[in-house]
């Protein structure tokens, strides 16, 4: 640089020359001073449920070995979640670098091509990563999302409200048996409700039980043809024991309650049992966060007619997408988040019980995780076992057992769901509800193309 200054002068005098080499120490120095690039400031869309929040806290960690990239988090309630990453990946916009998303976006979503390929390195052993969890998040053989936690569903219950009411959980509850249990515990005067359910309308929410429910009551959301079944016997039977079991036996305003919201009162000792994800078996089992810690019981979901369908999938994973503005640092950090060593971090800063489940055969292999987590080769069997391939015992022309893969399922899904809380809040009837949803999934069907 210094050369091609003096080449652009012409003929530079004696006075002027002895100027320059005089000021040659100093510029030098100006030009040796190192630059440092502002940091990579990444945006995280994620959601605001336990986990997430202990990785946010974590990620600190991540941040101090790796200076040059900041991380930005937006946390949003699931249904706000959904909403966003949606519109912002399909606009393009840009908005978010790193996104938390489920395992029914990751397929769809990489077959758009809106996702990055994720092709981690050998150090982060993909192979560890459980079969049923990595298959949901490839497409075509490739990875597209990295697993933050999975989950399945299973029944909660409490052990000394069970005792004293002379009742006895069986490895694998009915409908039935839940009903009966949930009458003889239902003690409103003492704080105590007999079942505390997802209410909440939403695809994500109150349909991902009520879509087990139907399947293990031997229904489908479409038939071979893609019509939709929702006014059928089956469905019928499972949404009237749902609305049943929660007008009868829940808490109030159990409309208004999610995952969150039913994990509070749980925890907090008022529910006398609590069918939802295994992703919080770690939660209520720990003494500092649960009052019932050391009186929570353990059963797989409960079946009706058939066992098939009966326990969820869900993934939530970190994936990035083609509008990242920093793609590599996007997927520095999600190795990260998702890695053995993030595990192994969250078992020395909060225990082994509340590490993030359900993703790696190494941490159900690792004895001090089997000793803090009696539930964990529960769990793990759950997990493995749940088939989106084969989620009715009649044959459908979809994937997933709580939801549908279809773009359409989204919306539809939500829609239904607010039916279906309708009739749980008393402003419709079963029949009615489940009618008019039968409606608007038929022109949803149609709409979409499949229904000719």
């Amino acid at each position: 640089m210094f050369r091609t200054f003096l080449r652009g002068m012409a003929r530079p005098s004696h006075v002027f020359r002895l100027a320059v080499f005089a000021a040659l120490p100093a510029f030098h120095t100006f030009c040796a001073a190192p630059v440092h690039a502002a940091p990579t400031t990444l945006t995280i869309a994620t959601i605001n449920n336990p986990d997430m929040i202990v990785l946010q806290k974590l990620s600190s960690q991540f941040e101090q070995a790796h200076p040059d990239i900041k991380l930005r988090w937006v946390t949003l309630e699931e249904g706000v979640l959904r909403q966003r990453v949606t519109t912002d990946i399909a606009t393009g916009s840009g908005q978010f670098d790193l996104m938390t998303i489920g395992g029914y976006e990751a397929p769809l979503w990489a077959k758009k091509g809106w996702l990055v390929p994720l092709d981690m390195p050998a150090s982060y052993d993909t192979a560890d990563l459980l079969p049923t969890v990595r298959e949901g998040l490839s497409q075509d053989g490739k990875l597209y999302a990295v697993p933050f936690y999975a989950e399945s569903s299973m029944t909660y219950y409490r052990r000394d409200l069970f005792n004293a009411a002379g009742l006895k959980m069986p490895e694998q509850p009915t409908y039935d048996d839940i009903a009966r249990f949930a009458a003889k515990l239902h003690d409103p005067a003492k704080g105590v409700y007999g079942i505390c359910l997802r209410g909440r309308a939403g695809w994500g929410e109150n349909i991902a039980l009520v879509s087990t429910m139907v399947n293990t009551f031997g229904g489908r959301w479409f038939d071979e043809k893609w019509q939709p079944t929702i006014d059928t016997p089956q469905w019928k039977q499972a949404v009237n024991t749902y609305v049943d079991l929660l007008k009868k036996y829940g808490p109030p305003g159990a409309s208004s309650n999610g995952f969150n919201e039913n994990l509070v009162l749980f925890s907090g000792g008022k529910c006398g049992m609590w069918i939802d994800a295994t992703v919080a078996a770690g939660m209520v089992s720990s003494a500092k966060d649960s009052k019932v810690a050391d009186k929570v019981g353990f059963a797989n979901a409960p079946i009706a007619s058939t066992p098939k369908g009966s326990h969820w999938l869900w993934i939530w994973a970190l994936a990035v997408p083609k509008s990242s503005k920093s793609p590599e640092a996007a997927k520095t950090f999600a190795a990260w988040a998702t890695s053995k060593d993030y595990i192994r971090a969250v078992a020395k800063a909060q225990g082994w019980g509340e590490v993030p489940p359900g993703t790696r055969a190494s941490t159900y292999d690792d004895p001090a995780y089997q000793k803090a987590a009696p539930f964990s080769g529960f769990v793990r069997h759950a997990i493995e076992t749940a088939n989106p391939n084969d989620p009715s015992a009649q044959k459908v022309p979809y994937t997933g057992v709580q939801f549908v893969t279809i773009p359409e399922f989204q919306s539809l899904g939500t829609v239904v769901g607010q039916a279906i809380a309708g009739a749980l809040t008393g402003k419709t009837t079963v029949e009615d509800a489940l009618r008019t949803s039968q409606s608007q999934a038929q022109r949803a069907m149609r709409q979409g193309g499949y229904l000719k």
